[in-house]
């Protein structure tokens, strides 16, 4: 069992946290005119979906994988278009580290400042900040946070909770989870603020900051997460494990299904459908039929039923914000066939998104990405990455020869047969060695023509298996969407969604 006296100071603090948005927000008038766009009609709601890991060549593999050259995303058909830059800050400091991770970013537009890599709502010298979400909820705004990751994970973690380190998700407590290290390898002093250390999943079951929670991760909670959140007025899908006994909680735990989300009709709702990450469409669509699996919602699913539990719940609107999390995911493992199919499946809670904003014509929809990840590339039908050539090219210019010079890296008009045995998802996908592209048919394609074949017309790669600094795109449509058409960093989010939901910037 945890330490009861974590359990009381974590909720001493997310209280303060609370009190601190009620500050920075209750002489606002939630409902008020829009800044541009649509008419300049009020915003009641904003909705706020996240693609992790989802950069430009996602967008446009997707694209093109399921509508062809000439199709749209429900993404891209939105009116205004931009770009986010999502470099992070190393730790004690305001110095860039150029590539982000997903704790980084989410804090970013969360609560409005750039900190480091694994942070979450804290700043880069360990001050806990508060959140969009808290201060919504303070205001009297219902809201919601939806993801196909675990909902400890980084990206929702942000918006209802503040941690040292990403890591500390629960069920248990442990310095290397919770507690950064200094230089010489030892960890950092406990501080003061004991919510800081205090798991995620704990946190999320007290501070009630989210009235509507939907995701996986029920092996982060325990049996008295469930009876804190039901004694706060929640309606708790399945089951969190038997009270009587902690040490039978994993093996009594129940997860909820799409059935329980269904019938669903509480003011709070927690539904937890995997005890860690949603399982990818891909993997989903070929288990067999009694697979339990098969029992969990899509992403559009739960964005629908997010959407119908918290509109007209409040009177000032609400604030959700839904994470398609296994692009990212699924990009780290460079599986670009799961990669791709999650793309399409955050794509259509992005339509789900987008046509409750069409008939409320109140809420803003705002889509983008919190990084990009592993280098996603879309390149000519029949060639090949660098890494699979023999060598590097001699970089000549036959027109000029000034310009000739001693490339690090080229390709080569020659494969390395121990590097590449065929296309990825075709005959080389069982070589962990394998540098070879995926290829894909489009919907522009001969009939007959099948993934993997070297006559797809889609051939991607990758160019490694983490993050990199690339600028991600964002998408707007509703009262208010113009503000996001620029070239803008991830902390400009938050102003701008703030202003959207109370009517004046965070000073103003």
């Amino acid at each position: 069992m945890r330490d009861k006296a974590l359990k009381v100071l974590a909720v001493v603090t997310a209280a303060s946290a609370i009190a601190a948005g009620t500050a920075a927000t209750a002489s606002s008038t939630p409902r008020h005119g829009g800044h541009g766009g649509n008419g300049g009609r009020e915003i009641h709601n904003v909705i706020y979906l996240l693609g992790d890991g989802m950069g430009r060549t996602h967008v446009t593999a997707g694209r093109e994988r399921y509508y062809g050259a000439q199709g749209k995303l429900n993404m891209e058909r939105l009116p205004y278009t931009g770009a986010v830059a999502t470099y992070a800050v190393e730790k004690g400091s305001d110095r860039p580290a150029l590539v982000t991770d997903s704790a980084s970013a989410a804090t970013a537009w969360a609560s409005g400042v750039k900190t480091y890599n694994a942070a979450i709502g804290v700043d880069s010298y360990e001050k806990k900040r508060v959140t969009l979400m808290e201060q919504a909820k303070a205001a009297g705004f219902a809201t919601g946070n939806v993801s196909t990751a675990e909902i400890t994970d980084a990206t929702p973690a942000a918006q209802f909770s503040h941690a040292l380190l990403r890591g500390c998700q629960g069920p248990t407590y442990s310095d290397a989870s919770c507690l950064p290290k200094n230089a010489d390898g030892s960890y950092e002093k406990a501080p003061a603020d004991k919510t800081l250390i205090t798991p995620i999943a704990e946190q999320i079951a007290r501070n009630g900051t989210a009235d509507v929670v939907l995701g996986g991760g029920l092996a982060r909670f325990e049996p008295d997460d469930q009876k804190a959140l039901q004694k706060q007025g929640y309606q708790v899908l399945g089951s969190f494990g038997d009270p009587k006994s902690a040490a039978q909680s994993a093996s009594s735990q129940r997860v909820a299904t799409k059935a329980d989300l269904d019938k669903a009709r509480g003011k709070k709702v927690v539904g937890l459908f995997n005890r860690g990450n949603l399982t990818v469409e891909a993997a989903k669509a070929s288990l067999p039929a009694g697979a339990p699996q098969k029992q969990e919602p899509t992403l559009a699913e739960m964005a629908k039923k997010s959407i119908d539990l918290l509109d007209g719940r409040s009177r000032n609107g609400f604030f959700l914000q839904i994470e398609g999390a296994q692009i990212d995911k699924r990009s780290h493992a460079n599986d670009a066939a799961q990669t791709l199919a999650e793309v399409k499946a955050f794509d259509d809670a992005v339509k789900a998104a987008t046509d409750f904003a069409k008939k409320d014509g109140h809420t803003l929809v705002v889509v983008t990405a919190d990084h990009e990840c592993a280098g996603f590339n879309i390149i000519e039908k029949g060639t090949y990455t660098n890494a699979e050539s023999a060598a590097p090219p001699a970089n000549t210019d036959a027109g000029n020869p000034a310009n000739n010079s001693s490339t690090q890296r080229g390709t080569s008009g020659d494969k390395d047969p121990s590097r590449s045995t065929g296309i990825a998802n075709g005959a080389g996908a069982g070589d962990a060695k394998n540098f070879a592209p995926a290829t894909f048919r489009t919907p522009d394609d001969p009939k007959g023509v099948k993934d993997g074949s070297p006559d797809a017309s889609l051939w991607l790669t990758y160019l490694s298996g983490n993050h990199t600094g690339a600028d991600v795109p964002i998408f707007a449509y509703g009262p208010g969407a113009d503000r996001f058409a620029a070239s803008q960093l991830n902390t400009e989010l938050y102003g701008k969604m703030y202003g959207s939901l109370f009517g004046r910037s965070p000073r103003g």
